[in-house]
């Protein structure tokens, strides 16, 4: 009887663990599979009112959203009909945790897919947030191949809203990237100069009377293709705006004309909340922001872009924040607003040291470091052609992608002595024209032992050219980084490191260096692949503006047959 009774105590708690249990199974059941199918080809498009040929997947260009919840599997089966051009994917702030090899990276992570052929991506999204996806082939992201991915938290987020809406900020040129290319490639160098539009979404706006020999069939301002994006508000209501940025070359301001701007996201990290007028974003990273339609509602707004960082002389990109029930296509009242100085340094590194992880989300860096790397950014000449180089290296890919050599041990696939990890900074004078401007050219790799802490110091200096220092978005494969600070002049290992923010970090996927300064991150080797690491404007990259590190390869499962096929690597079966 004892034994019964005791039996029947324990139903209860016997019902409430079984609830549980189905609970956990049910949320692991949530989990998705995303499918989609691309077809990727080229097409003639007038984004800015200029028709050129572009690169459209299913005919557009932003390319479609994908959407997923964290957990999600998402599988992209990509068809390659450039016809005459190879092609690769890159899933940027997707950590591809378990698929190093669809990380979409050619000459990195895969050969590149060939003219005519498919391939299919699959990874899973494991964490919410606002990442996006864009070619990484030669200067392909440049020809429209790029588009948004959001990853819906699973959990309640700690800001509300009340609609949820995203915005791709580009930069667009009327050249065409092997045209690019090749005066990059040439002597004398003819530079790739400043964009002649900027695109909010897609959009914008060439002013077709400036180049009065052009016919309308090649640039029509009444083209629709090229009316001004329209967000559409209700007044009184809160609205989540996602914003990327995949320019080519600009660092850029975002403004919404009259509203405020509240930071809540970072590159998929929550963001203690701040409140600008003027969005700087750099290409490659994301931002949300909460706004709140609460100005006069009998008229629209302006939303517009501007190049910050260059001398600009490329007109705004402008887009029109409607109030409802105002007719969207109708033009706000006034002058669209005034953009920052493109020169002021001080609120754009101002805004940088604004950026802190969330009290309840922060997750505090390692407090020191097994390694540190000290990257200085110069341009150069190699051979009497110019390159970007880091640590008077400068990058070229291999033709055997470094996954596929250090997994199958090809080891005459790329230089097997590692690239520097520093330079002279005592006698270095970042101010300045270098005196020794030549360079070398390499391949070589950084290998990460498994599992440790790397610090990486990026140190900007002086261009070729003479009191002229850029700013570089740098953007790390496979990892979110701890931004541990920002300063300006010359890195003190000594000092500066005293001033690491190791309290309240945000991690980030992407992150500014500005001019003559430095920017110290510090991640963890803990993500087993081969992962590039570069600056993300599409010329300095193709210049040679980059590195890549190797960590844990041996933990890296067999490779699917579909990344391999070139270089070194031709012999392996590929479909």
């Amino acid at each position: 009887m004892f034994d019964l009774q005791l039996s029947l105590r324990a139903v209860p708690t016997l019902l409430v663990l079984c609830f549980f249990l189905i609970l956990g199974n049910f949320h692991k059941a949530e989990a998705r599979v995303r499918h989609y199918k691309w077809e990727v080809k080229y097409e003639y498009k007038s984004p800015d009112c200029f028709k050129k040929v572009v690169i459209t997947i299913n005919g557009m260009t932003p390319g479609p959203t994908i959407q997923a919840e964290e957990g999600d599997t998402v599988i992209v089966e990509v068809n390659n009909n450039l016809l005459t051009e190879n092609l690769a994917i890159h899933w940027h702030g997707i950590r591809q945790i378990g698929t190093p090899w669809f990380d979409g990276t050619e000459g990195v992570t895969q050969c590149p897919i060939l003219p005519g052929d498919p391939f299919k991506y699959q990874f899973v999204v494991d964490r919410p947030g606002t990442y996006l996806y864009h070619a990484h082939y030669g200067m392909q992201r440049a020809a429209g191949l790029y588009g948004l991915i959001r990853v819906a938290s699973r959990d309640p987020e700690p800001f509300t809203y009340d609609y949820d809406r995203s915005i791709i900020l580009n930069d667009w040129y009327h050249q065409s990237t092997y045209e690019q290319a090749a005066g990059l490639s040439s002597i004398p160098f003819q530079w790739v100069g400043e964009p002649q539009s900027l695109l909010i979404h897609g959009k914008g706006r060439f002013n077709c009377s400036t180049s009065p020999t052009l016919s309308t069939s090649i640039c029509n301002t009444s083209n629709p293709e090229c009316s001004p994006l329209v967000r559409t508000v209700i007044p009184g209501k809160t609205y989540r705006f996602r914003i990327g940025s995949l320019t080519a070359l600009s660092a850029l301001s975002f403004q919404i004309e009259g509203h405020n701007m509240t930071v809540v996201e970072a590159d998929g990290h929550y963001v203690e909340p701040f409140v600008v007028q003027n969005l700087f974003i750099y290409s490659g990273e994301t931002y949300s922001v909460l706004v709140k339609a609460d100005q006069d509602p009998s008229r629209n707004y302006w939303m517009t872009s501007n190049v910050v960082s260059r001398n600009r002389t490329t007109p705004p990109g402008l887009a029109i924040f409607n109030y409802y029930p105002n007719h969207p296509r109708r033009s706000p009242p006034t002058a669209p607003p005034t953009p920052p100085a493109w020169d002021d340094v001080e609120p754009r590194l101002a805004q940088s040291l604004a950026i802190k992880a969330r009290q309840g989300y922060i997750t505090k860096p390692p407090t020191t470091s097994d390694r540190v790397i000290v990257f200085l950014n110069t341009q150069n000449k190699i051979n009497g052609y110019f390159h970007w180089s880091v640590n008077n290296v400068s990058f070229s890919l291999p033709h055997t992608p470094y996954l596929v050599a250090l997994k199958e041990n090809i080891t005459d696939a790329f230089d097997q002595t590692p690239p520097p990890e520093g330079y002279d900074s005592l006698h270095y004078d970042i101010f300045s024209v270098a005196n020794n401007t030549n360079a070398t050219s390499g391949n070589g790799i950084y290998r990460l032992k498994f599992n440790t802490t790397v610090d990486v110091i990026l140190q900007n200096a002086n261009t070729m050219n003479k009191n002229n220092s850029e700013t570089h978005p740098w953007h790390l494969h496979g990892h979110d980084f701890w931004v541990l600070g920002y300063g300006k002049g010359k890195f003190d290992m000594k000092n500066d490191t005293k001033n690491y923010n190791l309290e309240n970090p945000i991690r980030k996927n992407t992150v500014p260096l500005h001019t003559y300064g430095w920017t110290a991150l510090r991640f963890r080797s803990d993500n087993p692949g081969v992962w590039a690491f570069h600056c993300h404007i599409d010329p300095h990259l193709y210049m040679g503006m980059g590195v890549v590190f190797e960590e844990g390869i041996e933990r890296v499962g067999k490779l699917p047959p579909s990344i391999m096929g070139c270089g070194k690597s031709k012999g392996s079966y590929r479909p």
